[in-house]
């Protein structure tokens, strides 16, 4: 299950990138669901692990890849930690689900992701809400955001 907690919290990893940079195992880029993510939200491909090619940056090391696939990285294979999801784009909702379906996530977010139309369970730390839709969480995660819950 994905938890969310809206703002600050205790262990966040806050600067994802630095951390990603001094933690990954280049292991990591074996995992299909790696490869995937990495092609969808950077439009690269692995081409092992300390090389992938970048439509826009040619070949690049791990390190070079965005701040949102290094999150979602983090997520997959570290899931104990708390990370700092809003160092991720919308583009990156699908999958932080898809990660949370394969073992529970707890993120900190400082906006409002879109998780777009589809049906989820989410878990809203600051309240213990369970949500479904964006139209349920939109409205707690705005009280949160505001300090009101």
């Amino acid at each position: 299950m994905l938890t969310i907690h809206y703002g600050d919290v205790e262990g966040v990893i806050y600067n994802t990138s630095t951390f990603f940079n001094n933690v990954y195992s280049p292991e990591w880029f074996e995992h299909e669901l790696a490869q995937r993510m990495i092609k969808s939200v950077d439009g690269s491909t692995v081409l092992g692990p300390n090389a992938i090619e970048s439509n826009v940056l040619g070949v690049i090391p791990p390190e070079k890849l965005s701040s949102g696939v290094k999150t979602l990285l983090l997520m997959l294979f570290m899931p104990e930690r708390v990370y700092n999801a809003s160092n991720c784009g919308d583009n990156c909702a699908y999958w932080i689900l898809k990660i949370a379906s394969i073992h529970d996530v707890t993120i900190s977010l400082y906006h409002i992701m879109d998780f777009g139309n589809r049906k989820f369970t989410i878990r809203v730390a600051n309240t213990g809400a369970i949500v479904h839709s964006m139209d349920e969480l939109v409205l707690i995660a705005a009280d949160c955001l505001r300090g009101d819950a």
